[in-house]
């Protein structure tokens, strides 16, 4: 079956999910709000969670007086205007500085994806004992498979689970949401070697299925205030272990040697 062939989905909000602390097992809060809002778990559906979520049960929060900044940070905060120690927990992120400027540096994470301050964060983080930044999950991919097989071993439905961040693109302005941790659906959809409404042969046509449905999800669980960090993607078909097993978020990444404007 074709995955992008279906009737239309739909995109629901799950609010209710409590303030995530370090070492929280996902899966029980991710089930507890299901239940809260008389949601259950369908074959095919698609779990989208917050990547800050995530960060947040994984520990991934760092206090910046534990920052040493070393001296490559210093030279890059006095060009970037930015606090030091935020600039050393970038560069420890990072595999390349690609560019900067006042107020912005442009980063690879370590994780292959390229975007401003290596995704850290200090937005909807308590800060009543000293400031923190919230860098992103270590290990995405491993995340979203460790959930997608809990919850489809709990719920004993064929499930997919996405992990979702907010990421600016070159040459358009806002931000959308794109994925970071995938698994259980098709990600990329590749359609080369196929043909056209009229025969000709189709040689570069690989759909992004990932990053189309955690905008859509993005839109419902915002970005700011709304305090919904998760939701159920519903609709589409549901694919089998063999089609998908190999796909994850990394698979997203354009290869180093294939980026024209690095």
């Amino acid at each position: 079956m074709n995955p992008t062939a279906n009737n239309g989905f739909s995109v629901v909000p799950v609010s209710g999910v409590p303030m995530v602390r370090p070492g929280d097992n996902l899966s029980d809060l991710i089930l507890q709000a299901l239940d809260a809002n008389q949601l259950s778990l369908q074959d095919g559906d698609i779990v989208c969670l917050a990547q800050k979520i995530v960060s947040k049960a994984e520990g991934q929060l760092v206090a910046l007086a534990g920052v040493t900044p070393s001296e490559r940070a210093k030279t890059l905060a006095d060009e970037t205007d930015k606090d030091p120690r935020l600039v050393e927990l970038i560069l420890q992120e990072s595999s390349e500085v690609m560019r900067q400027r006042p107020g912005v540096l442009i980063v690879r994470h370590r994780l292959g994806l390229v975007g401003a301050h290596a995704g850290i964060d200090q937005s909807n983080v308590d800060h009543s004992g000293g400031e923190q930044a919230l860098l992103l999950p270590a290990e995405p991919d491993k995340s979203a498979a460790h959930l997608c097989s809990e919850l489809s071993k709990r719920s004993k439905k064929r499930l997919g689970v996405l992990i979702t961040d907010s990421q600016n693109r070159p040459w358009r302005m806002g931000t959308t949401g794109c994925a970071i941790g995938c698994a259980g659906f098709t990600v990329l959809d590749d359609h080369r070697g196929g043909q056209d409404l009229y025969g000709r042969e189709l040689r570069v046509t690989l759909i992004n299925r990932a990053d189309s449905i955690a905008a859509a999800a993005t839109l419902v669980m915002g970005e700011t205030t709304e305090k919904i960090p998760l939701a159920l993607v519903r609709g589409l078909a549901p694919e089998s272990v063999e089609k998908t097993q190999h796909h994850n978020a990394a698979m997203i990444n354009r290869p180093v040697q294939e980026d024209l404007f690095r």
